[in-house]
């Protein structure tokens, strides 16, 4: 009967792993940076006529905030650019508003796990391996979302696989 409970207790815990990066849609992906103090929560964008490829929140560890973050493909050549923001207002918008409430821009890297970089998929591929925003942390640190009940520790330019939300 051991056995039995070894095998249960080894079916259990391979249930509650999380699923493999190629198993999930980017629209689906959950990241966390190497300290999982930040995570990247990817979300459907919900419309096919947007103008974004993919959405996505940045929870900031359990101060309760969570930025927005959206990718939207441009530039030329075409590729993935993203916009993380914190309390932007909406409506009629001016540009130092925008600026004011960005925390950070750029392009969004996908990396697989072979290590190859390249640029983040739309929402219905599968889950990159690992996310790359390159200079996230200094932006961060200089943004509306840094300070006493805010972000305070440094967070990573790369963000790991974490599962698949649903």
């Amino acid at each position: 009967m051991i056995c039995g409970r070894n095998v249960l207790f080894a079916s259990l815990m391979l249930s509650a792993a999380p699923a493999l990066a190629d198993e999930c849609t980017q629209a689906q992906a959950v990241y966390a940076d190497p300290a999982g103090t930040y995570e990247l929560h990817f979300e459907p964008v919900g419309s096919e006529a947007a103008v974004t490829s993919n959405h996505f929140k940045v929870r900031i560890g359990d101060t309760g905030v969570l930025l927005d973050g959206v990718v939207m493909p441009s530039g030329e050549p075409l590729r993935a650019n993203g916009i993380v923001m914190n309390d932007c207002p909406t409506g009629d918008v001016t540009g130092a508003e925008l600026e004011a409430c960005t925390v950070w821009q750029g392009p969004i890297y996908a990396v697989d796990k072979a290590g190859q970089i390249g640029l983040l998929q739309p929402e219905d591929a599968p889950a990159a391996d690992r996310i790359l925003l390159p200079d996230f942390g200094p932006s961060l640190r200089e943004s509306s979302a840094w300070g006493e009940g805010k972000g305070t520790t440094d967070s990573s330019d790369v963000f790991q696989f974490k599962g698949c939300g649903s």
